[in-house]
């Protein structure tokens, strides 16, 4: 199979409306939709700011800037 990207409408009787003509040859074809959905993650305005981990090792800087938070439940022992 070979696959398209295109951009496309969903009208509100939801109906699929392709936003720009297609240049393949006519015939049946199976379709795909991903619709983009709005993340918490994206929204920082209500999100308090993260707690920055420091590092005594220079070469780990920045490194846990992402890392998940540690679990409430960790035991370092």
């Amino acid at each position: 199979m070979q696959a398209y990207k295109l951009n496309a409408t969903i009208d509100e009787s939801g109906h699929l409306i392709i936003d720009e003509p297609l240049n393949i040859a006519p015939g049946k074809v199976e379709v795909i939709i991903l619709q983009p959905v709005p993340s918490l993650e994206t929204s920082t305005e209500s999100q308090p700011e993260k707690p920055r981990r420091k590092s005594k090792v220079k070469a780990f800087e920045g490194l846990f800037e992402n890392a998940p938070p540690t679990p409430p439940d960790f035991d370092p022992d």
